[in-house]
């Protein structure tokens, strides 16, 4: 992603900030000079990718609200506020309240990083009926997603109609019957973009197991643990995408693929199908003005009529585990959760909130956004690999495995068999 110069700047300057808490070890918080004061320190890569002043302005809000808070904010690009918060768990030095990735929160939660949420709600009195979704270790809630970006499935609606389909799939065997037709109208054109690159390993997130999730499915046991073997529904999804690559109508190049890749191909025209996140849709738009595209659920398997799951990720919300200031942290993170906060910068964010009950401005003014809210509404937040130890490597564990699947060099039996032995050394 390419930086504009303030962002640089703020980079910089975020480095700065925490390598000096990381050296003087105060994590987190401090008293002011007033006496009685308190300065939250709130480390999160947000305040970068939002127009222009509008999270200080909530920060401001939160403030004039509860008098002898004051939040200093540090701001930075993903990949360092990731790299910041890793070393600041070692030294037990996180800020007093920090964002959060899902991929992130089991190692934190084991290093006694982050702190127990769902006791803290219990302390502060607060309820969680209005909250979306909980990120949970063994039953402890650790981090809240503020606000989510969706992965709904993206039809190239000029290739349907030049295979003469007007309808976007709904079941798995509708997509396949799309993603054949759409294959057959050029040579430069596939049906459906399958990024399953080793370096960023997360189609096995967002393009495999996501089929699983839509028809109601589980690639764990009841309590969090893998569950490959004798799973019918994860075999289902693997052979259903199996076909779809014996019958050549994934793009080319899937092996060393990765997300980026795939829009781009999407935004040319190249391929027809695509399950990607919602916030590439100004991206394709600035990329191919002329591009007529729409979005829908994910197929599901004939017959099903549950909720459809739909993979997201998230802006997490935690606080640390070393904080002196755990009620006073908790006041923010409540600040943000509340219905008109949370609406506030989902709009902003160009996200789904986090609050069941917030509603942001923008889903009625686009209708691809206006359809993908209703479709988040309708279905339910899908992304087992939230939470899990180590997440990125239990991904690459099993693209490696489903490479070989697709190759022809191992059943899908096998290809089960070797993940879930993988993933088990890693719980």
């Amino acid at each position: 992603m390419e930086l504009r110069r303030r962002e640089f700047g703020k980079m910089a300057a975020t480095a700065s900030a925490l390598a000096a808490l990381g050296l003087a070890g105060c994590g987190g918080g401090s008293e002011g000079e007033g006496g009685g004061e308190v300065t939250l320190e709130f480390a999160q890569w947000w305040e970068p990718e939002l127009p222009d002043g509008t999270f200080r302005a909530l920060m401001d809000q939160f403030e004039q609200e509860n008098p002898g808070i004051t939040v200093e904010l540090l701001s930075g690009p993903y990949a360092s506020t990731k790299e910041q918060l890793v070393a600041g768990a070692a030294a037990q030095t996180m800020p007093d309240v920090v964002g959060l990735d899902g991929a992130w929160v089991s190692d934190f939660a084991k290093q006694g990083a982050i702190a127990d949420l769902t006791a803290l709600m219990a302390e502060q009195g607060y309820d969680d009926g209005e909250l979306a979704s909980q990120v949970t270790i063994d039953g402890a809630t650790y981090m809240i997603p503020v606000v989510n970006f969706v992965y709904p499935m993206f039809a190239n609606m000029d290739l349907l109609e030049s295979a003469g389909l007007t309808q976007m799939p709904s079941t798995r065997e509708e997509f396949e019957e799309t993603a054949k037709a759409v294959a057959a109208t050029s040579p430069g054109v596939s049906g459906w973009a399958l990024p399953l690159s080793l370096e960023a390993p997360n189609g096995a997130q967002n393009d495999i197991m996501s089929w699983v999730w839509a028809s109601g499915g589980s690639m764990l046991t009841d309590d969090g643990k893998p569950k490959l073997v004798g799973n019918d529904d994860v075999k289902s999804a693997s052979e259903f995408i199996k076909r779809l690559w014996d019958a050549g109508v994934v793009s080319p190049g899937a092996f060393t693929m990765k997300e980026q890749d795939k829009v781009e191909d999407f935004t040319n025209g190249r391929v027809g199908l695509m399950i990607d996140s919602l916030a590439h849709v100004h991206t394709i738009r600035e990329g191919n003005p002329d591009l007529t595209f729409d979005i829908s659920a994910l197929p599901a398997v004939a017959g099903y009529d549950g909720e459809r799951g739909m993979p997201y990720a998230s802006w997490g919300i935690g606080v640390s585990g070393s904080t002196e200031h755990p009620a006073e942290a908790w006041k923010l993170v409540q600040f943000l959760m509340s219905a008109k906060v949370n609406a506030s910068l989902s709009n902003d964010a160009k996200a789904f909130p986090g609050n069941t009950t917030a509603t942001p401005d923008y889903v009625n003014s686009d209708e691809i956004l206006k359809k993908a809210f209703e479709i988040w509404s309708a279905g339910r937040p899908a992304n087992e690999f939230v939470g899990l130890p180590v997440s990125e490597t239990l991904m690459r564990d099993f693209e490696e495995q489903f490479q070989a699947y697709l190759s022809g060099d191992i059943d899908v039996d096998t290809m089960l068999s070797n993940t879930q032995q993988a993933w088990d050394e890693a719980f």
